[in-house]
């Protein structure tokens, strides 16, 4: 971020993280909160999820299961861009405690920023200087020729009735100013994947990122 921001004169940054990259941009305004002029968290891991909860609790680190999920997880970041040092450090384990509902707590104590004042609330839109907001979808199978939406009706089952995208719950994604919290998007919609099957009467995802960025320019950011 130092060299972009040196290269193109940017003094600060407007962050938007989906998934467990929610609580990595609160991590990177926490330790370079002069270089952060927002966060947008979208379906991010805030509060956790159970389906690291519940996976975590039976994956035995180095067993079969562990080796098997973690090459798909080496795959996934090789396909991303990622350079051969992050793709043999990738692990399963690791991750899964990373997006556990226990390791989201302690991460909060360390970066609290712009936290839920009340469970399952909102938080301030504005904290240490740098505003904060989230948005997320509480849908799961939204197209039928969406060949990860059995996966996700999978692992939505973890959360019982609690309204969730098939991997965050509603609750857990809030933070910040809540944007809003219920689209019809399961997880991989909320950033246009796969091949951008959403459901049929579902808002454009891409969208949403030009609504946010047009909120952000009005807000003078």
């Amino acid at each position: 971020m130092k060299q972009w921001a040196a290269k193109d004169g940017v003094k600060k940054f407007n962050l938007i993280g989906h998934s467990h990259g929610g609580p990595t941009t609160r991590y990177v305004a926490g330790v370079a909160p002069a270089m952060v002029a927002s966060v947008t968290t979208v379906a991010g891991t805030n509060q956790g999820s159970k389906v690291a909860d519940e996976i975590g609790a039976n994956t035995t680190a180095g067993g079969g299961f562990d080796q098997i999920a973690t090459a798909g997880l080496q795959l996934i970041n090789w396909l991303a861009g990622g350079n051969s040092q992050s793709v043999g450090d990738t692990s399963l384990t690791v991750a899964l405690k990373a997006l556990s509902t226990e390791g989201a707590q302690a991460f909060n104590k360390k970066f609290p920023a712009g936290a839920p004042t009340t469970p399952c609330g909102s938080g301030p839109e504005v904290a240490g200087g740098i505003r904060y907001y989230s948005a997320s979808g509480t849908a799961v199978k939204t197209n039928g020729w969406d060949i990860s939406d059995p996966i996700l009706a999978g692992t939505a089952s973890y959360f019982g009735t609690e309204e969730n995208d098939g991997l965050v719950s509603r609750c857990s994604s809030r933070w910040g100013k809540v944007i809003k919290d219920n689209y019809p998007w399961n997880h991989l919609d909320e950033i246009n994947q796969v091949l951008g099957t959403i459901g049929k009467d579902a808002p454009e995802p891409t969208q949403f990122y030009r609504q946010q960025a047009n909120r952000l320019k009005q807000a003078g950011l």
